[in-house]
Formats: structure tokens, C-alpha cells, sequence
């Protein structure tokens, strides 16, 4: 939900800053954070930025996107960042947060959809995994003959006779990560629901159950950089790896997906929602830097371009699912207006 909060950049810069001069002056790039996810199609949107104005690039840092959070919302000024990439919406408690921290006008920018991709080398074997084959694989505790318990699986076969005698090897996103957050939302919470010990569970129990991931080895936090997770899967053809659907399209000549619940993850099925493991993708913007960190507005401008995150648009060569017209056109309208979000629920 959001509400359209209009204020002049200038008298916001005025008032934060002291004097818009001495801001501008002390810093002459853009600077983003954020989601590892985010980071090709922001990185894309920079370099034709820079080539279009001839200007330098925006400086554009993978920190995950807690991180960028943490960072973005540390307040305004030239030593904070003016935008945050991420693969899930804000949480209250990072709006909250920013408000403390006198970020109090944040607008959120819808830029597309992307699939959460299981992926291991073309040198595998093809694999069609369940959301709750997949919860077995990788929670800490699982059911087993009606008790949970730790989890006792160390081979695919463990878990079902069908699936390869081969060591359970995962390498995923830290907790920091909003590819994290949203593969537990959208495999862990939905993987464990048809085990009747866990179901039975209290609420809170269950959610703790579902959502917390196994640290005995068989599932390995690789960091935020994707690109050493795609390097360790052509390393061991035997090991997954979890990240965006923008790392599986930018990689397809080595890498091949895991298809889950017997639909693989492409363009067209994450379009449709066939594919169960996707999420919206964001980017989030200080309304004070704008007017005042230069080509911040015209940056932006480009981001929200048909050329770039449209239909056929160059993000979407880079595996960005495109929005609707009408999102699209929703988008841009946020943006133009400096619209303000409010307070996330809870």
C-alpha cells in the first residue's frame, strides 16, 4: 500500500543537509546496494546509463539484500546510499528503521519477476524434485515415522528410492539474503505442510520447524555472490545450487535447472505462475537524493524505461521477467511522483 507523499527534494535535501551545494559537491556517483539478484539488471541499467551520458557509471555493490537494508535505511547524506536492489518487499522493521533514521521518504519500485532456480551442472542428471523432497533435503529437523527429528538424510535416495544415491549437497544464500527469505517462504513453508508431527505443531512451533535450515553439512551458505555458487556447481556435478533465475539464463551453457514439481523454471513459466518458486523484484529509492545527487532522476528514467525493463527490453535479455503494461505504467507514475510507501504489515 502506499500513499502519494509530495515534498520538494530541494527543501528535503535543505533540511537534511544543510545546504544542497555542499551535498552534491561531495559526492558525484550514484551509489546502490543491495540483492545479489538485483545486482545484473541494475548493473545493466548502470552500464547504458554511463553510456548513454557519458558520465561515470553508478557504483553498484552486491551486499544481499538485509544488507542493503541495513545500510540503505543507515540515514541521508552524501556517506549513505541513494537505492537498494531487492528480491523481496521491505519489512516493517527495516521501514521502521529508516524512519528513525531520517529516511522517511522511501519509494518502492516494482521492476519485474524472477523464479528462484534449483540448478546443477549440465553434466547431472535431469532431476524433478518436490517442495517437500526439497524441505527433507535441507531442514534441520524433518518427520520421520511420525516423531521429528534431526535430520537423519544424507543421500537423495534417503529420502526416496527414485532420486540418485548421491550425496545431499546444496549451496545456498546466507540468512541475510532475500533469496533466503524467499525460499523459505516459498518451498521450506510449503514443503513441510503435508507432515502430520509438524502440522500439529503450535504455530510459532511449526514456522520454526519449517523455516529453519540444517547446519550439519549438506546445506552450505555460499555468501551473496551467486557467481562463486555457479563456479562450485561446475566444480561437483553432483551439488545444487539456489539463486535466481537470472544466474541459471546467464549461465545455460553449464548449468541446467531442477525442475520443481515437475514444472522447470523459464521465461514463460514464471510469466504464467506455473512455476511455483517465483517473487517480485524490487529497488528502493531516497526521494531526498533526488534533485540533489546528480543524474539520480535521469538513472532512474532509464530504469523505468520501456527499453530497458519493458517487453523485449534489454533487462529482460538478461532473464528479467517483465511486468504487465499496466504494472509498468504504475511503476513509472510512482517514480515521477517521489510516491512515498507506508509502513509495511507486519
Amino acid at each position: 500500500m502506499k500513499t502519494a507523499l509530495y515534498a520538494s527534494a530541494a527543501v528535503i535535501a535543505l533540511a537534511a543537509f544543510g545546504t544542497t551545494a555542499a551535498f552534491a559537491q561531495s559526492r558525484d556517483q550514484i551509489r546502490i546496494v543491495g540483492s545479489s539478484t538485483v545486482f545484473p539488471y541494475t548493473q545493466a541499467v548502470s552500464e547504458q546509463f554511463a553510456a548513454m551520458t557519458g558520465g561515470a557509471a553508478p557504483v553498484v555493490e552486491s551486499t544481499g539484500t538485509g544488507g542493503g537494508m541495513q545500510i540503505f535505511c543507515g540515514g541521508v547524506g552524501p556517506d549513505h546510499p541513494d537505492i537498494t536492489g531487492a528480491s523481496r518487499a521491505m519489512k516493517l522493521s527495516e521501514f521502521e528503521l529508516c524512519q528513525t533514521s531520517g529516511v522517511d521518504s522511501v519509494t518502492e519500485v516494482l521492476i519485474g519477476y524472477d523464479g528462484l532456480s534449483i540448478a546443477h551442472s549440465q553434466q547431472g542428471p535431469d532431476l524433478d524434485l518436490t517442495k517437500a523432497q526439497i524441505f527433507q533435503a535441507l531442514a534441520a529437523q524433518v518427520e520421520v515415522d511420525g516423531a521429528i527429528v534431526d535430520n537423519p538424510y544424507k543421500n537423495w535416495s534417503d529420502i526416496d528410492a527414485s532420486l540418485p544415491a548421491t550425496p545431499i549437497t546444496v549451496f545456498g544464500p546466507p540468512p541475510t539474503s532475500g533469496t533466503r527469505d524467499a525460499f523459505v517462504e516459498l518451498v521450506m513453508l510449503d514443503g513441510c505442510e503435508g507432515f502430520e508431527a509438524i502440522a500439529a505443531l503450535d504455530e510459532d512451533a511449526m514456522e520454526e520447524t519449517c523455516s529453519r535450515m540444517r547446519q550439519d553439512g549438506p546445506f552450505i551458505e555460499a555468501g551473496e555472490n551467486d557467481n562463486l555458487i555457479v563456479q562450485r556447481l561446475n566444480a561437483d556435478t553432483n551439488a545444487l545450487g539456489i539463486f535466481g533465475y537470472s544466474f541459471l539464463y546467464e549461465n545455460s551453457d553449464t548449468l541446467k535447472a531442477v525442475a520443481v514439481d515437475g514444472v522447470l523454471p523459464t521465461t514463460e513459466t514464471i510469466a504464467d505462475a506455473s512455476y511455483a518458486v517465483s517473487r517480485p523484484l524490487y529497488i528502493y529509492v531516497k526521494n531526498a537524493h533526488k534533485g540533489v545527487i546528480a543524474g539520480l532522476e535521469e538513472f532512474l528514467t532509464e530504469y523505468v524505461s520501456e527499453e530497458s525493463f519493458g517487453e523485449g527490453g534489454y533487462l529482460s535479455e538478461r532473464g528479467l521477467i517483465p511486468l504487465s503494461a499496466e504494472e509498468r505504467d504504475a511503476t513509472r507514475a510512482n517514480v515521477e511522483g517521489n510516491v512515498a510507501m507506508t509502513a509495511p504489515a507486519k
